[in-house]
């Protein structure tokens, strides 16, 4: 496919100046960089078109070779070399105010990083989480050294200037009309290298250790919640600030209850005699004990709410509720005579087993016709 007119993709006549053509490139390049369009894959298309257009409208002997032959005389000179640097300088610029000079380059300014963000899984009750704590934490860290300050060099002597980069942390490579900037391999971006590095840090500037910090746990955390210390993170490097702590919620498992945002849920066990005859049942709450009247002829799997017994999240106005699934438990362990009298209890109702026991007869009912069909 045949490429489209370098002018024409900028938006600019061909007696445009210079100045008018870096200002259309600048306009684009602003308009589709990729990291500013994640979800439209034409944007790096356009951004990489309009790049090309400005490599050679920006160079003089380019512009006139393209003027004179078209895309035939770039092409010719592609593997030639040439020297340019034109392009790379309004790159950086653009970079610097689309991402406010994170692309790199100048007096040293990219070598202040932000500190790393830190995070620590932090695990507590069901109560705790209900009702709020503080709790203290003990975190691992890095400090700035004290026997060389953070310099990383060795005490009584200072960094110096690399002489690979000048103190930039940027050496620039050419390759053919191509400028490219790339981290100094030898200082590695600080613009510094230590001749005779600091023995308790090995030059880093920072030496691990160990803080302990309070953390105020709010009432109704759940399960993956965060808690953000501000600046409790790593110290920066070069002077930067402090990154954050990040502390991770997680529930210890309960013997009791199951939480399910606000709501808490939890097995009530009672028995047979219980379950067809009725009866009144103590069970625990995260504020103490309740009282629950179970009506006669409680089925298995029957659920009791208990309004407001539940969590008050911590961005809820309201407490949840409770849900209490009865399970009735079948009688274990029994004597001979409790035997005799529960067979007494089948023959006395096997006569009207409809009446006594209505889900096992329309059970049945639903067996035959499915065999029947």
């Amino acid at each position: 496919m045949s490429k489209r007119d370098f002018y024409e993709i900028l938006g600019v006549n061909r007696d445009a100046s210079d100045d008018e053509i870096k200002k259309a490139y600048r306009k684009l390049a602003m308009k589709y960089h990729p990291d500013r369009n994640p979800d439209n894959p034409s944007a790096e298309e356009k951004f990489k078109e309009a790049k090309e257009a400005y490599e050679i409208l920006s160079d003089g002997q380019k512009r006139s070779a393209y003027d004179q032959f078209g895309h035939a005389g770039i092409d010719q000179q592609a593997g030639m070399g040439g020297g340019g640097g034109g392009f790379a300088d309004a790159f950086g610029g653009i970079f610097d105010e689309i991402f406010g000079g994170r692309g790199g380059g100048g007096g040293g300014r990219s070598n202040i990083y932000r500190g790393a963000d830190l995070r620590y899984n932090l695990e507590i009750t069901l109560e705790q989480a209900a009702h709020g704590t503080e709790t203290k934490i003990r975190i691992p860290t890095m400090e700035v050294c004290e026997p060389c300050n953070g310099s990383g060099a060795k005490p009584g002597t200072q960094p110096k200037t690399c002489p690979t980069c000048g103190g930039s942390g940027q050496v620039r490579l050419q390759q053919g009309f191509f400028s490219i900037q790339q981290t100094c391999h030898k200082c590695h971006g600080t613009g510094r290298f230590i001749a005779e590095p600091c023995k308790s840090c090995d030059g880093a500037g920072r030496i691990k250790q160990h803080k302990t910090l309070a953390v105020k746990i709010p009432a109704g955390v759940d399960e993956g919640d965060r808690i953000r210390l501000s600046g409790e993170g790593e110290h920066g490097v070069n002077g930067g600030p402090p990154g954050d702590l990040y502390v991770q919620i997680h529930l210890k498992q309960h013997a009791v209850f199951q939480r399910d945002h606000n709501d808490l849920h939890c097995e009530m066990p009672i028995s047979f005699t219980t379950a067809a005859l009725g009866g009144e049942i103590e069970i625990p709450t995260l504020d103490g004990a309740a009282a629950i009247k179970i009506p006669p002829e409680t089925q298995s799997g029957r659920v009791f709410r208990l309004r407001g017994k539940g969590i008050k999240g911590v961005r809820s106005h309201t407490h949840g509720d409770l849900m209490c699934h009865v399970v009735v438990e079948t009688p274990v362990a029994l004597t001979e005579r409790q035997k005799e009298l529960l067979r007494e209890l089948e023959e006395s109702s096997r006569d009207n087993s409809a009446k006594h026991n209505p889900r096992s007869k329309s059970w049945m009912d639903k067996v035959k016709d499915f065999f029947a069909e």
